[in-house]
């Protein structure tokens, strides 16, 4: 059978990347907050994913009033649910996820979860269909294909950065890497920053080379993800 991403998983030094992201989240899922408060944690994620994938969508993070902010908001608080819509049905969580980030973005409600009229559809079914194939690769590669897509793909053409990052999220939970939703890759992102749009026009030249490249970007993300994700246990043990 084929697997794509098995192919994306073998590129140059992806496989150490993942396994070190891997790692990383693994160790947050392990600390002793999360027997007691992991809910707790996984709303504190959530509101510093919104914040940070705001920033980087050139929102105002500190503004409660920004609408990209609280299209962010909307979205990761719909993560677990997602997450348990996606393997069955990725268009329709994709769907949700830009009816949620776009609400307060479009003029007209009917652009709401729809593709807009030029974009690439059969490019995107293909994602959705790799995205929630069967495969070898870890879950940190398919996450990392599916946020460098839509945002190569940007399908929507609104709020299409918050969707990509938090289809990513999604993507982390529903395969099992981040189980509890208490890493917030979006930080991750936040602090590599200067790489970040470089890497992903690098990714959208289809380069091997490139491809790679954002795939290690991201891996090395959800490691600070999940750095940050142990920053706000610490802070809830001593509350």
């Amino acid at each position: 059978m084929n697997d794509p991403l098995a192919g994306v998983a073998a590129l140059d030094g992806v496989g150490v990347a993942a396994a070190h992201a891997r790692d990383a989240v693994d160790a947050l899922l392990r600390h002793p907050a999360m027997r007691r408060d992991a809910a707790a944690v996984a709303a504190e994620s959530a509101l510093r994913g919104a914040r940070a994938s705001t920033w980087l969508a050139g929102g105002d993070r500190d503004d409660t009033a920004d609408a990209t902010l609280q299209g962010a908001l909307r979205t990761v608080a719909e993560v677990p649910a997602m997450a348990e819509v996606w393997e069955r049905s990725p268009r329709q969580a994709l769907a949700r996820l830009h009816m949620l980030a776009a609400r307060d973005l479009v003029s007209d409600p009917d652009e709401l979860g729809r593709p807009r009229p030029d974009a690439d559809n059969a490019r995107l079914d293909q994602l959705m269909t790799v995205a929630t194939a069967s495969t070898d690769a870890p879950a940190v590669v398919v996450a990392a294909i599916v946020h460098g897509e839509l945002l190569a793909l940007r399908p929507f053409g609104t709020a299409d950065g918050v969707v990509a990052r938090t289809a990513e999220r999604v993507v982390l939970v529903a395969r099992g890497a981040d189980t509890k939703a208490v890493s917030v890759p979006e930080a991750g992102h936040v602090a590599l920053s200067r790489a970040y749009l470089p890497l992903l026009d690098a990714y959208g030249s289809g380069a091997a080379d490139g491809v790679g490249a954002w795939v290690r970007h991201c891996a090395e993300a959800y490691a600070r993800g999940a750095e940050e994700g142990l920053a706000i246990c610490d802070g809830r043990a001593g509350t």
